[in-house]
């Protein structure tokens, strides 16, 4: 089974790629870099990095299957 993550977590990384597609990679530490100091914890943004690497990863997998 996978780990269960908010809303609030799903919603603001979504949110994020939407808004700067390019600035997130598909590593977690390239993302973690880019949140920054931006989040109000540590633990959030590293939930954030790491839900915006696995959507990144999946995006790269289906564009690659077509």
């Amino acid at each position: 089974m996978g780990k269960i993550r908010s809303a609030l977590i799903k919603r603001t990384a979504k949110q994020l790629i939407k808004e700067a597609p390019d600035a997130f990679d598909t590593t977690f530490e390239a993302n973690k870099k880019a949140l920054g100091n931006t989040m109000p914890s540590k633990k959030m943004r590293n939930r954030i990095a790491g839900y915006i690497t696995r959507l990144k990863k999946n995006a790269e997998l289906t564009l690659s299957k077509d």
